[in-house]
């Protein structure tokens, strides 16, 4: 999945708390920091949509596994 870092998203909750507006970083930064209940209702919606493999279709929504997957990506890279 390639997604532009800077690209403006929102960080939800499906427990009903306030979302976090910002880029992707800062959205997957705050997620780093969630405990792991948190972490499972979390979800990012993106500006862009895109494509994902195993789908036929783009789409605007990050599952918390993918999240997870671009924190770890942010983490090596510095």
């Amino acid at each position: 999945m390639s997604i532009l870092w800077d690209q403006p998203a929102t960080l939800i909750d499906l427990d009903g708390t306030a979302p976090f507006i910002g880029s992707l970083r800062g959205c997957t930064r705050h997620f780093a920091a969630f405990t792991a209940a948190a972490k499972a209702d979390a979800r990012i919606l993106l500006s862009q949509p895109v494509a994902r493999a195993g789908r036929r279709t783009r789409t605007w929504l990050l599952n918390p596994d993918e999240i997870a997957d671009l924190a770890t990506a942010l983490t090596t890279a510095g």
